[in-house]
């Protein structure tokens, strides 16, 4: 992985730092958006999917991000090029990284939030 990039394993347990580390995190995500509007999108996607918003929306992440109207994460969402695959083959990469300790261990949690609708992953 490089680049002083942390570690998923190294974020067990770490509460001071994430920020900066979440910054590193996107920024070793950004080269799979070929458009500066389209890194800051996936940047705001990102942050709104860890905020405190109870529903995931497009308007909801937009709201989160500052942003007036849900265009710019639609528009990631659903009519920017980008490669998923690219996209995909970094995430794993770097979860490998991770993860790829002979003695380390992964825990799933469950968070316990209910889920509502009919029409959500995992409803």
């Amino acid at each position: 992985m490089g680049g002083g990039l942390m570690s998923i394993s190294d974020w067990a347990g770490c509460l001071e730092g994430w920020a900066d580390k979440l910054d590193e995190l996107k920024a070793f995500l950004a080269p799979s958006f070929g458009r500066s509007e389209q890194r800051a999108s996936a940047a705001a996607f990102i942050d709104g999917l860890l905020s405190g918003a109870e529903r995931k929306t497009g308007w909801m992440l937009s709201g989160e991000a500052g942003f007036s109207q849900p265009y710019h994460i639609q528009s990631l969402l659903g009519r920017s090029r980008w490669s998923a695959d690219g996209f995909c083959q970094r995430v794993r990469g770097y979860a490998m990284d991770g993860l790829a300790d002979p003695d380390g261990v992964l825990v799933v949690d469950e968070t316990g939030f209910l889920k509502k609708g009919t029409h959500s992953v995992g409803v």
